[in-house]
């Protein structure tokens, strides 16, 4: 890494906190580490690697092994001892999700609906919130308490959720008004057209954009995973989807030419913790 970026954390923490106006505090070194990892397919990065993005965001190196330390006993990454660092565990599975969210294929129409039902009531509070993240993970959306739904243009992932009572089903109601009522479709909507704006307005020219690349690079992934993924015929006239995915893998391929020379510039010698 060019001396410039090291003297020049505070600087890019300053750019991060307002790029990120939307987060409840400042980046910590586990999303940032965690962060990087979902960035590369597959998700595997060294030590020094991690160490410098840590960097870009005033992250220490102790502070990083510390991070990647409590993150391998938590079963979030794993390491063979050789300097490198692989997702595992739930975030191997939100790479998995990422991935699918990066190519938004889906399935013809056919005017069938997924519909989900909870088939117990009284659960503990950790269960009825792991149940709820897997099925809002599979893009399904919450019509009442119990009841989730979604166009079956997709292939359900429910993994092993128990309790759940699985159907299709052509609903009476108006498909696009049924698939606003339930989905943020116009929040969606103006979040992406945002990004494609801001990507836009991102430098990827040197080190000192680094930090700010990396940050709208990742708001980019987070919002395609909460893409619906409905078919075309119930997002409305000019969904940017599509528009997003193809600016997010032209800034995606620029950023990632710019950081892997960033990476070929930083101080050797990082060795695993």
């Amino acid at each position: 890494m060019s001396r410039s970026t090291g003297r020049g954390s505070r600087r890019y923490l300053t750019v991060i906190r307002h790029l990120e106006l939307d987060r409840k505090g400042p980046l910590t070194a586990r999303s940032v580490l965690a962060s990087a990892l979902l960035g590369e397919s597959p998700p595997t990065l060294t030590v020094r690697q991690l160490v410098h993005v840590a960097a870009l965001f005033g992250i220490n190196e102790n502070r990083a092994r510390v991070a990647l330390s409590r993150m391998a006993a938590r079963g979030e990454v794993s390491t063979q001892g050789d300097g490198t660092y692989s997702l595992t565990g739930r975030l191997l599975e939100r790479a998995d999700r990422q991935a699918a969210s990066r190519a938004g294929r889906t399935n013809p129409f056919d005017g069938n609906w997924h519909v989900v039902i909870v088939t117990t009531a009284g659960d503990a509070a950790l269960v009825r919130h792991d149940r709820r993240e897997r099925l809002e993970a599979a893009r399904l959306g919450e019509v009442r308490d119990g009841v989730w739904m979604r166009p079956a243009n997709i292939e359900l992932q429910l993994g092993d959720v128990p309790a759940l009572l699985v159907l299709r089903s052509v609903p009476d109601a108006d498909p696009a008004s049924l698939a606003a009522s339930i989905f943020d479709v116009e929040g969606w909507r103006r979040r992406a057209s945002t990004l494609i704006e801001q990507m836009d307005a991102t430098p990827l020219e040197g080190t000192s954009d680094l930090a700010a690349g990396f940050v709208r690079d990742a708001e980019v992934l987070r919002h395609l995973q909460h893409d619906p993924l409905l078919p075309e015929e119930l997002c409305g006239e000019h969904w940017p989807g599509p528009h997003l995915r193809a600016r997010y893998e032209e800034f995606d391929a620029a950023f990632r030419v710019l950081l892997a020379a960033s990476h070929h510039d930083a101080a050797p010698g990082v060795e695993a913790p």
